[in-house]
């Protein structure tokens, strides 16, 4: 009845978003934003759908940039007590944290501290240098959280060095 103007999806495949953009720009409602799941840890949207959000000209908002908090300094020795991932339920579960994953955590918090940042703000920094992503979704806690997430911005982008860098700890 043309109450909606605009529209937006949420953890489309890539052929599902394309089929989702056409029918929604023949009915006169453009998709203008995709929310998938995003961090250094998951990928997935890199296999197409990043490249389908280009083409259709759709923004891109990635929740879960910081890995339900993996990528901050809280679980760099181990499970602290009281934590999500200590909790029966959510999406962190303790198996996730596996010591393999944590070495990998590890190494990117040193990186990131050569750059004079959180691991938090580097993954930040790392979720919004495409593009297509127009932002990201955060979840905190406390104003100190958002202030140091915002502080991801003062940084300068992440170098073709780092890039590779962070890529070379996660093939390990």
């Amino acid at each position: 009845s043309g109450k909606a103007l605009y529209a937006g999806l949420s953890n489309y495949s890539p052929e599902l978003t394309q089929k989702a953009a056409a029918i929604l720009k023949d009915l006169g409602t453009p998709c203008l934003i995709h929310q998938p799941s995003y961090s250094i840890l998951n990928r997935n949207i890199e296999k197409g759908l990043l490249d389908v959000l280009a083409k259709e000209g759709i923004g891109c908002i990635p929740f879960c940039p910081l890995a339900h908090g993996l990528l901050t300094n809280k679980y760099l020795a181990g499970i602290p007590e009281g934590s999500r991932a200590a909790k029966p339920h959510g999406f962190l579960k303790p198996q996730n944290i596996t010591s393999e994953k944590l070495a990998q955590v590890k190494k990117l918090n040193d990186l990131a501290q050569s750059r004079k940042q959180t691991l938090a703000q580097m993954a930040i920094a790392w979720t919004l240098r495409n593009p297509t992503v127009t932002s990201a979704l955060i979840g905190a806690s406390r104003v100190s959280q958002i202030e140091e997430n915002i502080a991801a911005l003062k940084q300068p982008t992440l170098s073709p060095e780092e890039l590779a860098g962070i890529d070379r700890i996660l093939a390990a």
